[in-house]
């Protein structure tokens, strides 16, 4: 069951116009919002940075946190699994083609469930390969949009590699993965790029900067350097489906022991601590 426009339906009977600005000109944003024993994660934090994308591209947001709230709960009810990830889809609506702004489109609200999996132990256990690129998007990357060809060609590349992601350097520098962020173990410190406008802000990426401080894990957060990344003793991806990952292999070459490291240990384990405790209710989320 999927909602549409209003109406809580089969994903087989959904339908919408090709005049949709979505499927013209990828005009719209969409935030993924994962869910464990049928408990929203952090629902606020996804909530605020919907806003921010709305915000990004100047265009309303249809619903107040509650009422987004609501429809979430209704689409976790109505599909079987107890852990899934929520995807939001919102357009400017149905229009005439013209790249200026319609006047009266009623944006368009899409929201739909799949099956949360978790990474399986053995990646866990031996980690990931990841390619690097040159990263080529456009410089609002802050704004989580549909819009997503670079990052569709990115994610591609590292397919064709054999790899599970592309770490992107931006004029000699770290920002994230085609479809995550990443973190850098150098010197027995956490490194994490800072948020701006050529990165999406994580909410998983919060987490683990949140967990390093509670825990008393050496961080900085601050502009990583391709040269780290290339001698860097650990490299983790996060995002809200992939939770956190180790990567051991980089362009062929193995990252530190080629093993996962002990940052990786820890905070994997620290986050699952955390996420049975909202499970459990007893963090507001």
């Amino acid at each position: 069951m999927i909602y549409l426009n209003g109406s809580f339906i089969p994903i087989e009977d959904a339908r919408i116009s090709v005049l949709d600005r979505g499927f013209i000109f990828g005009d719209g944003v969409y935030e993924v919002v994962p869910v464990y024993s049928r408990r929203l994660f952090r629902l606020t934090e996804h909530l605020h940075r919907l806003q921010d994308s709305l915000d990004g591209i100047r265009l309303r947001n249809p619903h107040s946190d509650i009422e987004w709230r609501g429809l979430l709960e209704q689409i976790i009810a109505s599909n079987e699994s107890d852990d899934q990830y929520l995807y939001l889809h919102i357009t400017r609506g149905v229009a005439p083609r013209d790249h200026a702004f319609p006047g009266d489109a009623m944006p368009t609200v899409f929201i739909m469930s799949a099956p949360l999996l978790v990474s399986p132990k053995e990646l866990l256990a031996t980690g990931v390969s990841a390619i690097t690129a040159n990263d080529n998007r456009w410089l609002r990357c802050d704004i989580k949009a549909t819009s997503l060809l670079p990052n569709v060609l990115l994610r591609q590349m590292a397919v064709d590699a054999g790899a599970v992601e592309t770490l992107l350097l931006r004029e000699g520098f770290l920002t994230e993965g085609s479809t995550s962020n990443i973190f850098v173990v150098k010197d027995k410190m956490l490194l994490a790029p800072p948020k701006s406008y050529l990165m999406l802000p994580g909410i998983t990426y919060d987490v683990v900067l949140e967990l390093a401080v509670a825990h008393d894990i050496p961080h900085e957060v601050r502009e990583v350097s391709e040269y780290e990344i290339r001698t860097a003793q650990e490299l983790l991806l996060t995002s809200s489906t992939k939770e956190i990952m180790p990567i051991t292999r980089l362009d062929g070459k193995l990252v530190g022991s080629g093993k996962p490291g002990t940052i990786f240990t820890q905070l994997y384990q620290l986050y699952q601590n955390y996420k049975a405790t909202v499970m459990r209710g007893n963090i507001v989320v």
